[in-house]
């Protein structure tokens, strides 16, 4: 019988997350000037969580099938990309979002 690793767990874990989407990803890989940059995949995952359909056209792509299991993720996720996220928001707001 083989051992569970925590290495094995992780991996488990990545491979569910992939084959949902993570929404970190597809919403800094599909931001359009002016839509929501900063901890956009955790607020995504959070909209779709409380059914909140309004918010969730402002981000302009689909939450992931399961945002509970995301949004762990995103949130660690989106803090490793919150330098980016908030110069790239920081020139939207001084220089326009032409």
């Amino acid at each position: 019988m083989q051992r569970i690793t925590p290495f094995r767990i992780l991996m488990v874990l990545f491979n569910t997350l992939s084959l949902q989407g993570c929404a970190t990803y597809s919403t800094i890989s599909e931001a359009k000037p002016g839509s929501p940059k900063i901890y956009s995949g955790t607020r995504l995952d959070l909209n779709a969580i409380q059914d909140n359909e309004f918010a969730l056209l402002k981000f302009k792509v689909d939450p992931p099938n399961n945002p509970q299991l995301d949004l762990p993720f995103s949130f660690i996720l989106d803090t490793i990309m919150l330098p980016l996220t908030f110069s790239i928001s920081g020139y939207e707001a001084l220089f326009g979002a032409d």
